[in-house]
């Protein structure tokens, strides 16, 4: 098996692309620059954007393309979605048209909108964030394109991940920057709204598994399916890590698009990784 993996030098591709590697598959990794990607993976400097129809054959032909690029995952209301949503399509179609047969592209939690309660492929979309937006409609056209020319898709939705929190732009990585400046406050929301929270390295393996396997497809919740509240895994954050840091409640006011509590369903994710252990 060769998968290529693009985004592969952000927060979770350059995990994604270790954690293939370690079950010794060959990793084509795409990026601009390779300062975080695992020096065994074959490094591919591409832009995927450019509208080549040879783009397939550029790619050396993998077996899967794990598509995890995306400008301005952390702004949820940049103008990039928007504009870049046609160069994910264009991308994705000009790979199936080479000959491409699997597809694994990243989704977000965001693509639902304000919800209550856990998350599922039945759940209907009503995202509220740009982000959320181009997300749920590429998964739309994906999943459309892909039903018309016979290839197996498999979405991905990710939730608040956490872990090496020094490379990514999550709360517990501004936490720590604040630590290092020397402050022993940090302001902070109420923290009431309850989240899916899941490690980088878990959420990898489950990556992993759902490429290891075919036969479960389509919407798959990568998630612990556990509803934690946010100032409960904080303060977890701040104790395991022993940071001389307390938390100014009530500073921000909640976001009013964010759910007050929102989780993956982990059925699937769950038949899936008990079915790749064996």
């Amino acid at each position: 098996m060769k998968v290529l993996v693009t985004g592969a030098n952000g927060y979770l591709g350059s995990h994604t692309v270790k954690g293939f590697l370690e079950k010794g598959i060959d990793v084509i990794a795409v990026a601009f620059n390779k300062d975080n990607i695992d020096p065994r993976a074959k490094f591919v400097f591409y832009d995927i954007f450019n509208s080549s129809k040879s783009i397939y054959s550029d790619l050396d032909y993998p077996d899967i393309v794990i598509h995890m690029a995306w400008k301005d995952g952390f702004k949820h209301n940049s103008h990039a979605h928007m504009e870049m949503l046609s160069s994910h399509y264009k991308f994705i179609e000009e790979l199936i048209e080479g000959g491409l047969k699997r597809l694994i592209i990243m989704g977000s939690m965001h693509e639902i909108g304000y919800y209550e309660g856990a998350i599922n492929e039945n759940t209907p979309c009503n995202p509220s964030s740009m982000y959320g937006i181009a997300k749920d409609s590429l998964r739309r056209s994906v999943l459309l394109l892909a039903k018309q020319k016979g290839i197996k898709v498999q979405w991905l939705r990710a939730y608040y991940i956490y872990g090496d929190d020094i490379k990514s732009n999550s709360i517990f990585s501004k936490i720590l920057a604040a630590c290092q400046e020397g402050k022993t406050s940090f302001p902070f929301s109420t923290g009431k709204n309850k989240y899916d929270f899941i490690k980088i390295n878990d959420l990898t393996s489950q990556i992993v598994a759902v490429a290891m396997q075919d036969k479960v497809t389509g919407i798959i919740e990568c998630c612990s399916g556990i509803p934690v509240s946010l100032s409960t895994q904080v303060e977890k954050f701040i104790v395991e890590n022993n940071l001389g840091i307390k938390l100014e409640y009530g500073a921000f006011s909640d976001r009013p698009y964010d759910s007050p509590a929102i989780w993956g369903d982990n059925k699937k994710i769950l038949k899936i990784m008990r079915g790749y252990k064996k």
